[in-house]
């Protein structure tokens, strides 16, 4: 790779760092070619990129960035998850495929710009989407009018009812 070949991989690397709001690094050792296919095809499922990256071309396209504090842990074959959306769907991608392959080593990550350990990154698979927290927020905002509602329509229907039986022994009594 000549120069301006590295001088372009930094650049699109950089802004890939700039935009991002979650950073996964991961040792790759030991898994072949079909595993890595098969993680990177479940993080584009959820909108991220798994890019194996030289670290001194890493080390470059970091500094300035807010995901600058992981540039002490690329050493060794390093590769990088990255979303610009979803901060929890690369921690819940990579942690599931863990599972199924030891292989792959999780090392650090960065959420916007704050280093997060293993343990956090673990913390952080087990939240629910945004998605998920939004539609739950919505919910349980709505269910006091929602409870209102019912109740209110209770009332008018027990009134009905009342007036229906009251029209009905009415009409008996005649």
């Amino acid at each position: 790779m000549n120069r301006s070949e590295k001088e372009l991989v930094i650049t699109s690397l950089r802004q890939k760092f700039l935009t991002a709001k979650t950073a996964i690094v991961t040792d790759y050792r030991g898994l072949n070619v079909a595993e890595i296919s098969s993680l990177r095809s479940d993080l584009r499922a959820t909108g991220c990129e798994y890019q194996v990256m030289k670290n001194t071309l890493a080390k470059l396209a970091l500094q300035g960035t807010p995901m600058q504090p992981l540039e002490g842990y690329l050493t060794g074959p390093s590769a990088i998850a990255l979303n610009n959306k979803d901060p929890v769907a690369p921690a819940k991608v990579l942690t599931k495929f863990v599972k199924d392959n030891p292989k792959l080593e999780i090392r650090i990550g960065c959420l916007e710009g704050k280093v997060i350990s293993l343990n956090e990154i673990r913390e952080l698979a087990a939240l629910s989407s945004r998605e998920d927290l939004i539609a739950t927020l919505l919910g349980t905002l709505k269910a006091p009018t929602t409870g209102f509602v019912s109740a209110l329509s209770g009332i008018i229907r027990k009134l009905l009812g009342t007036l229906e039986a009251i029209k009905n022994g009415k009409t008996k009594n005649s």
